[in-house]
């Protein structure tokens, strides 16, 4: 047994070893075989291997081409602009400078083209030729210095300029509708959640004015910041300045890509908003477009000196780009052509661009002057609206009057066809407004003054009648938006019923709060129709929300107040 066990044990070993030898061959032939394997189903290995992994892999966020954008140092106060000249027509041309935008299509119609043309409408009507330059650089000192005839800006941008800016605006041209958006991180849900958060935007330019006149509304403080490496301070919103807005929604795209959470947004315009949205695979949204935000109206701004000079020519300025949004208005088929050529896109493309602007006629022009328009902004709204965006930045605002010029205006009026033209400024709606859905654009808290323990509006406070204009200015600047007023009372008391008489009578002081509330709520929306009856009662809408949300001020009569809720479609 021994002997049969000694030999029986050798040959065990045998195979027992062979068996061994066998099992690690597989084993190594099974692990070979599934080694290339490894890299892609993205395990620690790769990171272990020393190989640095994609922006995409990591955040599946891809990058935009160049070098990651590096922020300016921001202006400190206002631009400076070169000294005032007058502009002296040479060979009876004159010069007009325009960035690449369609809202200047009607422009550019009136003159055939960009080149000084014989046969456009000024040639033809005024005996004169333009010659239209298009830059993204800043205008203002060549138009200020006598280099320009004219230049088209925004409204928003002459309250900055202030008294240095010697210019006329004899014509509105447009407004923009969906050019301009601020794009944001998924989670951020209106313009009160950028608190304390930061974005890209460029100085000085509608885009400013844009986030600038919104977080105003909101009651949101903004800090401008040197660096990606600041913070904004406490409940205020912190903007980046890069040079220009596609360069900042550049670098938005890059911090989504690498992760760091440093910007939570931009502030630009299409098509540059449109591909952030699309490349960040999900991870950032659309908040706010100005597609039903009109606060942005594109101006022509003339040469003071020369206007003065020359009040024949203006007139052909004014009739001019008139006649071209009409033409372009009217009959966008025949005349697509020419704005196609002039910024070298295709014809869907120019119709396409089309489509984010609206070409002011003669009555929204006089209107808009006026500050009679319904549905968009005027041009002394938006001016103070930008001076109390700008806040401290001005230190020195000027009268708007300074720079209107309506003569020529009043007196194209009776002309056909301008005559026979309507305001027609209507709310677009897009297959993607629910978007916005659910949530609104942006909250405000507004204390109305009421008499001692009623929902009676004090008719004595001059301050009450200042926030009916207040809302009324948001449904004014944005066609189909709508307001829902919250009506709340403080809560200070809650302790003293609780003592008294226990819970069931805290119940029934909640419930005489909740119907208090509610008629405060009712009395700012029927003293608001009163006031203004021409809006329509469907876009108003009032609840009670009784002690159930206190706003946190220590001051609890800082809890009496009604709170706007402004809803906008996209």
């Amino acid at each position: 047994m021994v002997l049969r066990r000694s030999r029986g044990s050798a040959a065990g070993n045998i195979i027992t070893i062979l068996l061994l030898l066998g099992i690690v061959a597989l084993g190594a032939w099974l692990w070979l075989g599934k080694k290339p394997d490894a890299p892609a189903s993205g395990s620690a290995n790769t990171a272990a291997n020393g190989s640095a992994p994609t922006a995409k892999s990591d955040t599946g966020i891809a990058k935009p081409d160049g070098d990651v954008p590096t922020p300016i140092e921001p202006v400190t106060g206002t631009p400076t602009l070169e000294a005032a000249n007058t502009f002296v027509p040479k060979d009876n041309i004159l010069r007009i400078d325009i960035s690449e935008y369609a809202g200047y299509g009607g422009l550019i119609v009136a003159n055939g083209g960009l080149e000084p043309n014989a046969d456009s409408f000024f040639a033809k009507e005024y005996g004169f030729k333009v010659a239209i330059s298009m830059s993204e650089d800043e205008t203002w000192s060549p138009l200020n210095n006598g280099r320009l005839a004219a230049t088209a800006t925004t409204t928003d941008a002459l309250a900055v300029l202030g008294r240095q800016f010697d210019a006329v605006v004899p014509v509105q041209i447009g407004y923009s509708r969906g050019a301009d958006m601020v794009v944001v991180d998924k989670g951020i849900a209106s313009i009160n959640h950028l608190a304390g958060k930061t974005l890209a935007a460029s100085q000085f330019n509608e885009s400013e004015f844009f986030i600038r006149y919104l977080a105003q509304e909101a009651g949101v403080p903004v800090t401008v910041l040197r660096d990606l490496d600041s913070k904004p301070a406490a409940g205020s919103l912190g903007l980046v300045f890069y040079e220009d807005a596609f360069t900042a929604c550049d670098a938005y795209q890059h911090e989504l890509a690498s992760g760091s959470g440093r910007l939570n947004g931009c502030v630009g315009w299409t098509p540059k908003t449109d591909e952030v949205i699309e490349a960040s695979n999900g991870a950032a949204k659309a908040l706010v477009s100005n597609r039903n935000l009109l606060v942005v109206a594109d101006i022509l701004a003339v040469n003071k000196g020369f206007a003065k000079a020359h009040p024949e020519m203006v007139k052909g300025l004014v009739h001019g780009i008139l006649e071209g949004n009409r033409r372009l208005r009217d009959n966008q088929a025949e005349n697509i052509a020419v704005v196609a050529k002039a910024f070298k896109w295709s014809e869907a493309d120019a119709r396409d661009e089309l489509a984010h602007v609206h070409l002011s006629n003669l009555p929204e022009n006089r209107a808009f002057f006026a500050g009679t328009i319904d549905s968009a902004g005027s041009f002394g709204g938006i001016f103070q609206s930008s001076v109390l965006a700008y806040g401290s930045v001005i230190r020195n605002p000027t009268d708007p009057a300074r720079f209107m010029d309506t003569s020529f205006l009043d007196g194209l009026a009776k002309r056909s066809p301008f005559s026979e033209q309507k305001i027609a400024i209507a709310p677009i709606r897009t297959a993607s407004q629910s978007a916005l859905e659910g949530d609104p654009l942006l909250s405000k808290d507004i204390r109305f003054f009421f008499e001692p323990n009623s929902s009676n509006l004090d008719r004595n406070a001059a301050q009450n009648q200042e926030y009916l204009q207040t809302i009324k200015r948001f449904l004014q600047v944005s066609p189909g938006s709508t307001v829902l007023l919250r009506g709340h009372v403080d809560n200070a008391r809650v302790n003293e019923f609780r003592q008294s008489g226990g819970e069931q009578l805290v119940q029934s002081m909640a419930l005489k709060a909740m119907e208090l509330s509610r008629q405060r709520a009712l009395a700012v929306h029927d003293a608001l129709l009163a006031k203004f009856p021409e809006i329509d009662k469907s876009r108003v809408e009032a609840v009670g929300r009784g002690w159930e949300e206190p706003s946190g001020a220590t001051d609890n009569a800082l809890n009496r107040r009604v709170e706007v809720q402004w809803f906008t479609i996209e």
